[in-house]
């Protein structure tokens, strides 16, 4: 653990705890107490208020203004906050992230602490690959930096791109960059899964006036198209997940009828696709016309 790392974990301690002993910061980090009385120098130095109790039950802590108000947050509050951080730690897993966890628990008595909720997300391998990326995004954001990449396009073409990045947005299951592309002189939505070699330019950049009229633009959701289909009862569950009770009506004919919306694009395909014989569209025809063509060249692939 290097000094940084034992600063950090010495003032979530102390967050946790009235008075910690210089023995036992010592035999935790298994260092001298001469270093330990160094570090509390150091962290007074940055203005971190400590204050030392002499006498046999002595050692540092932190003044009471320094720490949260427990009158603000309870309890539950803070067993809240660490059940939304554990779900984005599983996305979006940085040392920013863990830092503010530990942080959080800290904050909360062991004792007490008992989540009723847990969140768990597949573990694609291909996350971490585009965790680095989204890494250097968020850096790039932060020092208000220029990235280039290759961006590779839904038809596989490749293209260079420099971009001013303002934004990071996560959707369904995707991460997406947002931001001005100076080769196409406009602001764009970049797929995280689709930029490669991607480096942060020396080059500073400073953000666009009209920027904040675009944070509020979806302009990572495709347009909808409303259908009609016939499906299973074993996928009922999965339909009310996503579009709830009142897209299906029951006729009492075996089958339910689902009225959804989809994207009128290819994904939207892709979606209906994969409940395979448990789901028929059958409205509107031209949609139906659509999605058999699809069906017809995924077909060809196997004939």
């Amino acid at each position: 653990m290097d000094k940084v790392e034992r600063l950090i974990s010495i003032i979530m301690i102390m967050l946790k705890k009235e008075i910690v002993s210089t023995r036992e910061f010592s035999q935790l980090f298994n260092v001298s107490k001469r270093t330990i009385l160094r570090d509390m120098e150091t962290l007074s130095l940055a203005n971190i208020p400590i204050y030392s109790v002499i006498g046999v039950k002595g050692g540092y802590g932190l003044m009471d203004e320094y720490k949260v108000d427990k009158r603000l947050l309870s309890s539950s509050d803070l067993e809240n906050i660490l059940t939304a951080l554990s779900g984005l730690e599983q996305i979006l897993l940085t040392e920013e992230v863990e830092r503010t966890l530990k942080k959080i628990e800290a904050m909360v008595s062991p004792l007490t602490l008992n989540r009723s909720i847990e969140l768990s997300f597949y573990d694609w391998v291909g996350r971490s690959e585009i965790l680095e990326t989204l890494k250097v995004c968020q850096q790039s954001i932060l020092k208000k930096r220029l990235v280039s990449f290759d961006y590779i396009d839904k038809d596989g073409a490749v293209s260079n791109r420099t971009v001013e990045p303002y934004e990071l947005h996560f959707s369904e299951s995707s991460w997406y960059l947002k931001g001005f592309c100076l080769h196409r002189q406009g602001y764009r939505t970049f797929k995280l899964s689709r930029i490669d070699h991607i480096a942060v330019d020396e080059r500073v950049f400073h953000p666009r006036d009209d920027w904040s009229e675009q944070v509020h633009e979806a302009i990572f959701l495709p347009q909808l198209v409303t259908i009609k289909a016939w499906i299973s009862s074993s996928i009922r569950d999965q339909v009310i997940e996503r579009y709830g009770r009142k897209s299906i009506e029951d006729p009492g004919s075996g089958s339910l009828m689902a009225t959804i919306q989809v994207p009128q694009n290819e994904s939207g395909f892709q979606f209906l696709a994969s409940f395979g014989t448990r789901l028929k569209v059958i409205e509107p025809k031209s949609y139906v016309e659509d999605f058999r063509n699809y069906l017809c060249k995924m077909m060809e692939n196997y004939s």
